[in-house]
């Protein structure tokens, strides 16, 4: 991928849930197609200090579902990641079900959306927008305001 990515300091020693020596959590990768269309969506609305705010919510088909918001804020235990340019944040009760994850960008018949390829999916339903883990003893809930 073009550019340098950077990883906020803040996400150093987070760790999944559960576990009883932290280790750093793995980064998050933006991959060349999200962050071009980041950019594109940013640039359109003229508003380039907004951060793409990816997060995991209970719900949909398959118990999790993925969820995208432009958000002005970054807070102070949130991870972040800036590639080419745009930044990416995931709150802490997001990123264990996250963490080793890549974001993509595609185009196909069925639509244009983001895509997130996470390796803590266990399975995912057939639209791609919900997903389960081994484990789904600890469910995320939308207590956190997410702009949406």
């Amino acid at each position: 991928m073009e550019g340098s990515t950077t990883v906020s300091k803040k996400a150093e020693g987070l760790a999944t849930a559960g576990v009883r020596d932290p280790e750093p959590a793995p980064a998050v990768t933006l991959m060349a197609d999200a962050v071009e269309k980041i950019r594109s969506l940013l640039e359109e609305d003229g508003r380039t200090d907004l951060k793409l705010r990816v997060y995991v919510t209970g719900g949909g088909c398959a118990g999790f579902q993925y969820n995208f918001a432009f958000d002005d804020r970054e807070e102070e235990d949130d991870f972040s990641v800036e590639s080419g340019g745009v930044t990416v944040v995931i709150d802490p009760r997001s990123l264990p079900f996250l963490a080793g994850a890549q974001i993509r960008y595609e185009e196909d018949l069925s639509g244009a959306r983001f895509v997130v390829v996470n390796p803590n999916a266990a399975s995912t339903c057939s639209c791609g927008s919900s997903f389960s883990t081994c484990s789904q003893s600890e469910k995320p809930t939308e207590a956190q305001d997410h702009g949406d």
